[in-house]
């Protein structure tokens, strides 16, 4: 659906960084999650939305970044999808996306079957991509709609 104005939802469910509005720069994994989000969903027309991104007062927002999938990454990520991240707060998150290729690995880390090590093995060939995660209003200001390509 087009989004013009974004906002924080409450959280319905796990995500990588925790309840916010998600974006990414690949507009290849943007198409494909707007497909599968709306075949899941059996309504609406696929559409990838376009922000320009502002990044005056950049430098007031406390913000998270992982260049990889890292131990820290994963870690992180865990927490937030079982919902018990209890750290410190972030403005913006910025990393790897886990995606529907990653998710047996990330589970199977969390049952066990693989020490951290491992699990970041497995995912580093993986080429995963990036995502944008702005999880508070401050932050939100820095986006502004752009466009909408339905697909």
């Amino acid at each position: 659906m087009e989004v013009k104005n974004p906002k924080i939802l409450p959280d319905q469910r796990a995500l990588d960084f925790g309840a916010g509005f998600y974006l990414t720069s690949n507009k290849k994994q943007a198409s494909t999650w707007s497909k599968s989000v709306a075949k899941r969903q059996r309504s609406g027309v696929p559409t990838v939305n376009v922000y320009e991104f502002n990044s005056d007062g950049l430098e007031q927002l406390n913000i998270l970044k992982f260049e990889s999938a890292s131990g820290e990454w994963l870690d992180f990520v865990v927490a937030n999808r079982k919902a018990t991240f209890i750290g410190e707060s972030y403005d913006v998150v910025i990393g790897p996306v886990a995606n529907d290729y990653t998710l047996p690995v990330i589970d199977d880390y969390i049952d066990g079957k693989y020490k951290k090590e491992e699990a970041i093995e497995r995912l580093l060939p993986q080429n995963l991509t990036d995502q944008f995660a702005f999880l508070t209003s401050i932050a939100l200001k820095l986006i502004t709609f752009e466009r909408s390509e339905q697909l």
